[in-house]
């Protein structure tokens, strides 16, 4: 394998994807030295025995659900902290023995932490190129998996690390905490039963802005130097998770600039909305994906985008769309999914109590009792917290399927952002076989599926749990349409 398949500035096809794939798979299964033997689910009367990979700033959060857990609950236990930087590690084991009382050890290679059969579980919180290697060599040690978003750095790893998960048998969670707000099923349960009427689109969005450029504001200090940082490891050469480079403070705090370590917005932003909107419609993987956008304001050196739309086309007939700028913050698009029969509206960001249904006018949905409606849900107060204390019950009771956000939903939205962010640089447009997992080239047979299926007067395709009939979802044409249709031999057709 070379550094671009990983980083995925190669070509992206159907036969290299396969190629990739199994390459890839192939890399991460053999790169552990040494790795213990599956473990048994921990039982719901032990202690959990956690370990943190990766101490940078989003690790915080967890490591403090985790303290007030073991304060509130005491049954789980923070047993070590990895990290390639000597100060995060202290930092976070003093944290953790002046909360906690207990010290954890301090380890610098994360493969000390897999090799060690007293740890149960794993939280993993490194660069997103990181991800699937260490995840995979968790799981295969018997370890449950909480993997901060994105769940990966490429497709072809998204689709090796539910194999594994599955292979396992054992609970992984996927750090979208948004996915703990209730408006998302609440929303799933009404489109199901036909509130919106036929599910035409989704739209969602995150924008931002910033005097110095995003993620300019992870600071650069003067102790992080290559007596400090095990910047090999950081880049993970021996693995070929990224080309060598010089060491570069820049590229070790603010690695979400460039692509070898991550994808800018599609993957550390678009990935929580896109989650959402998968949820919420019970969609998964898409059938066309194509991304634009461009690096329009910040010319700081970075070479992901600044501004981005990803549209990706579903087989169910939805379409989904996410767009934003890091350069505006006060004029975002909401967040919404559309209907025949009418929209829910849920505003933007991610902190809801409810959400608004907005009716179409009864001309068009045929039905006067269908009006605007508030639904109120409540407010959830820390979704963090939330999420960890999802994923630590999960694994406390060994059901896998407990989390709000399986490793399946975490794929499906990867193929989503990160197929956006390939078609942006390459130019192209992806089509993904949920049946063979393979990504092909751009072709005309989406939009000739659909005009056969108008031609032939096909019913309408719904998303998966849809139990309204034909709600919403047929045309009633006017009585001269019945005048339609081609004179064959000069005879009118109409009767």
């Amino acid at each position: 394998m070379n550094d671009q398949d990983l980083t995925c500035t190669s070509k992206l096809t159907r036969r290299n994807f396969l190629q990739n794939t199994a390459v890839a798979a192939a890399a991460i299964s053999t790169a552990t030295a040494v790795v213990a033997a599956p473990q048994a689910a921990t039982g719901p009367n032990d202690r959990l025995r956690i370990a943190f990979i990766g101490l940078g700033e989003r690790c915080g959060a967890h490591v403090g659900s985790a303290i007030q857990i073991h304060k509130e609950l005491g049954n789980i236990e923070i047993a070590a902290v990895c990290d390639v930087f000597n100060r995060y590690r202290q930092q976070f084991s003093e944290k953790i023995r002046t909360e906690t009382k207990q010290t954890p050890k301090e380890i610098s290679d994360y493969r000390d932490i897999i090799n060690d059969p007293s740890i149960d579980a794993v939280v993993i919180a490194t660069p997103d190129h990181w991800h699937a290697k260490q995840t995979i060599d968790a799981l295969r040690a018997g370890k449950h998996v909480y993997c901060e978003k994105p769940m990966t750095h490429s497709v072809d790893e998204a689709l090796a690390v539910v194999k594994a998960w599955r292979e396992s048998g054992l609970v992984m969670q996927v750090g979208v905490q948004s996915t703990q707000v209730p408006v998302w099923p609440d929303a799933r349960r009404r489109i199901c039963e036909g509130q919106l009427g036929k599910v035409l689109q989704y739209q969602t969005e995150f924008f931002r802005n910033s005097v110095m450029g995003q993620w300019r504001y992870y600071e650069l200090a003067a102790d992080m130097t290559p007596k400090n940082i095990d910047w090999n490891m950081f880049l993970g050469t021996e693995f070929n998770l990224a080309p060598d480079m010089p060491f570069d403070r820049e590229r070790f705090a603010q690695w979400r600039c460039y692509w070898e370590f991550g994808a800018g917005m599609f993957t550390d932003l678009f990935v929580h909305r896109t989650t959402s909107m998968l949820l919420a419609t019970g969609l998964r993987y898409p059938a066309r994906v194509v991304g634009a956008g461009g690096i329009f304001l910040e010319y700081d050196g970075r070479n992901v985008p600044d501004v981005a739309t990803v549209v990706a086309d579903f087989n169910e007939g939805v379409q989904g769309i996410v767009t934003a700028t890091m350069c505006c913050e006060y004029t975002p698009i909401q967040q919404l999914i559309r209907g025949h029969n009418g929209s829910f509206v849920f505003g933007t960001g991610e902190v809801f109590e409810g959400y608004d249904f907005v009716a179409e006018r009864p001309q068009v949905t045929l039905n006067s009792k269908i009006k605007n409606e508030r639904i109120e849900i409540g407010k959830v107060p820390d979704t963090s917290y939330l999420h960890f204390k999802n994923f630590c019950d999960a694994a406390r009771a060994g059901k896998p399927e407990m989390v709000a956000c399986s490793p399946e939903l975490g794929a499906a939205a990867m193929v989503i952002v990160k197929l956006g962010s390939e078609s942006y640089r390459q130019g192209k447009v992806f089509h993904f076989d949920s049946e063979t997992m393979t990504v092909s080239d751009g072709n005309p047979s989406w939009a000739q599926g659909w005009e056969k299926m108008s031609a032939e007067r096909q019913p309408a395709r719904h998303v998966p749990g849809w139990k309204a009939g034909t709600t919403g979802s047929v045309l009633t044409p006017e009585a001269y349409q019945k005048l339609a249709g081609p004179w064959i031999g000069g005879v009118d057709p109409a009767p």
